[in-house]
């Protein structure tokens, strides 16, 4: 991990966003306390400072899809559970959906379709 990806993570946090799936973090989570929030931010400044690290030679910049981290609207469920139904594997509806393969499992388990 570099101070870019350390830094995304964090940003996410603090705004109550799940890094992993994209979800939102549930209430009672201690990244919810006033207390942490800030401290994430005050942490995401001084990466800032920082600037980003290169990456080592032959290794392609992690790209994260261009819904990552984005709420599900209830329109998105209707149309993920309709097309998983359909037989869309999750890694083709990552694509569709334009977000991470994690986060449709997650999605899946949430909204009831898969065990988890």
């Amino acid at each position: 991990m570099n101070p870019v990806e350390a830094k995304t993570t964090l940003e996410q946090l603090a705004r109550g966003i799940d890094p992993e799936t994209g979800e939102i973090i549930a209430g009672q989570s201690p990244f919810n306390n006033p207390q942490v929030i800030r401290a994430l931010f005050f942490a995401v400044k001084e990466l800032d400072k920082l600037g980003g690290a290169p990456e080592p030679a032959g290794r392609a910049a992690r790209e994260r899809p261009e819904n990552a981290g984005r709420s599900w609207s209830d329109e998105e469920d209707a149309d993920l559970l309709n097309t998983f139904d359909a037989g869309m594997s999750p890694k083709d509806l990552a694509v569709k959906h334009r977000r991470t393969k994690g986060a449709i499992d997650s999605r899946l388990v949430r909204l009831g379709r898969v065990a988890p």
